[in-house]
């Protein structure tokens, strides 16, 4: 079990992931699709026992910006300044076994790669939590409705 990249024939269980853990925050396939067309090694999904189970999304951007919730990029700007963490999605069996420490570890060792020195996501759904375990702190309000926020961290 572990994160692998992410392929087009993973797409229709990506994004029956993102329906089954972000509830009215999933986004459709198309949008997947075109990450993964726009940044392949930002894209990855938790393997198993043969299921995938997960999936991470994470590329270039603005910083004091967050792409449009189920919006087409088109591409990546050429003047981004930062790495965001798009999406990321744990099914309840997957919890408890390391895998969101895990991502951390990769989307940061994926921005350092890229030449970034920072991260941005969005938080939903309670997640703030999580990810401020993970050295990400509140920056603002998120922009996709209550209870989301923004966040942010350095890399090391």
């Amino acid at each position: 079990m572990g994160w692998r990249a992410m392929t087009g024939a993973d797409l229709p269980a990506v994004t029956a992931i993102s329906a089954a853990v972000h509830g009215r925050y999933g986004e459709p396939v198309e949008v997947y699709a075109e990450r993964l067309a726009l940044w392949p090694s930002g894209c990855f999904v938790w393997q198993q026992d043969n299921t995938i189970a997960g999936l991470l999304v994470a590329h270039p951007w603005h910083r004091a910006t967050s792409p449009e919730l189920g919006a087409l990029l088109g591409a990546i700007p050429q003047d981004a300044n930062s790495f965001y963490l798009h999406d990321i999605a744990l099914l309840p069996e997957t919890r408890g076994q390391g895998a969101g420490k895990a991502a951390t570890a990769l989307v940061i060792d994926c921005a350092r790669a890229a030449g970034y020195s920072d991260i941005t996501l969005v938080a939903v759904n309670g997640a703030e939590a999580f990810w401020t375990t993970q050295g990400f702190a509140i920056v603002e309000a998120g922009g996709y409705g209550p209870g989301t926020y923004r966040m942010h961290r350095t890399v090391d």
